[in-house]
């Protein structure tokens, strides 16, 4: 009788941007990760029919929609705690005071509207190129792509073979 025995992976995977770690589930079932990404497609194709070569049909509101649906995508795959620090939200007068922190961003800008001058703002800033790579790393983990594998060391890999003797006589083609 054969026998196989399958584990789920029980540490964090963990992606550290400019020295914060974000900390994100150890697995993520099937559904969990399509519905998270369906959301994601849902923003993006609100966003669809934006010209970045003619700046003058930009509607910043479904570019906006978009940066926000790329950070909930991330934000349902993080441990809870981080996803909280990752979705905040400050109301931030013209002087850079914290006026008060929300995690949903119509609440935040009404917030916003009530003082002349403040604006709503993500309490943990980060570039488009990094939340693009969050992006792609994460879909390679629970997508199941080439790179999918548990974090951390296996007692299950293979261990590289030892270099022995000496190296071959034959000559290269490439020098020939």
């Amino acid at each position: 009788m054969a026998t196989k025995t399958f584990s789920f992976n029980t540490d964090p995977h963990v992606a550290t941007v400019n020295g914060m770690d974000l900390r994100f589930q150890a697995e993520v079932m099937g559904d969990e990760f399509m519905d998270a990404f369906g959301e994601l497609r849902d923003a993006q194709k609100a966003a669809q029919g934006i010209d970045l070569e003619d700046l003058s049909t930009l509607d910043p509101a479904a570019l906006r929609g978009a940066a926000r649906g790329l950070r909930g995508f991330l934000a349902r795959l993080m441990l809870a705690e981080d996803a909280e620090r990752f979705t905040a939200l400050d109301v931030v007068t013209k002087e850079g005071q914290v006026l008060s922190t929300h995690q949903d961003w119509d609440e935040a800008q009404q917030a916003a509207d009530q003082v002349d001058g403040a604006r709503a703002k993500w309490a943990m800033p980060m570039p488009d190129r990094i939340l693009v790579a969050l992006m792609e790393w994460v879909t390679e983990l629970y997508g199941g792509g080439a790179d999918a594998r548990p974090t951390g060391s296996s007692s299950a890999s293979a261990r590289a073979l030892p270099r022995g003797g000496k190296g071959g006589a034959a000559r290269s083609r490439s020098k020939a």
